[in-house]
């Protein structure tokens, strides 16, 4: 498995190196020790999600505020999807940016998303299935979002908005300059 670092500080991709032969391939999807030395902490995932969405299908963009903040391990077990983090650190360098990383199971990659970050993703195939771990619980009294389509993010959701299936709450969220401050860059966001 080869991890890089990515623009938006301790997000991570993760290249797994499958090894193929006639009857299929055999890859490692994690290993705690090389992940927690990569993102320069411990990381301990306590929960495994999975989630199957329609072509269309937009969630997001989804984050948990303290003392209930999750990071997450995400991949693509079938189908495509067009994956985006932001950043919602007060302070940071790049608060307010955002990243697009196309996340695929024909190519065997997973994104790492660090504690302070909203994510969303949307469904570029007929059904995509995605799987992802996360190092805390949900907790619905701490479940946040920022709106999809924010015109200071000007994310590039590469379909156009007639396409795009949201829940109502999603439709709902609030622009970037109307969230409070969850995450600060001084935080310390894990022990």
């Amino acid at each position: 498995m080869k991890i890089s670092k990515l623009t938006l500080a301790g997000a991570l991709l993760l290249d797994l190196k499958p090894l193929r032969d006639a009857r299929g391939y055999f890859t490692e999807t994690y290993r705690q020790q090389q992940l927690d030395e990569a993102a320069g902490h411990p990381v301990r995932f306590v929960q495994d999600n999975e989630a199957v969405s329609q072509f269309g299908v937009l969630r997001g963009l989804h984050y948990q505020k303290p003392p209930f903040a999750q990071s997450k391990l995400v991949r693509v077990v079938q189908g495509a999807v067009l994956d985006v983090i932001v950043d919602i650190r007060h302070g940071s360098a790049t608060f307010g940016q955002h990243l697009v990383t196309a996340l695929s199971a024909d190519k065997p990659q997973q994104l790492f998303i660090p504690r302070g970050f909203a994510h969303g993703y949307l469904t570029l195939t007929p059904q995509a299935m995605l799987q992802y771990k996360v190092d805390n619980h949900y907790s619905p009294a701490d479940d946040c979002g920022l709106y999809y389509a924010d015109p200071v993010l000007a994310i590039d959701w590469s379909l156009p908005a007639k396409q795009l299936q949201l829940s109502v709450k999603d439709q709902q969220q609030p622009m970037l300059r109307e969230l409070p401050v969850h995450f600060n860059i001084t935080d310390k966001l894990y022990d």
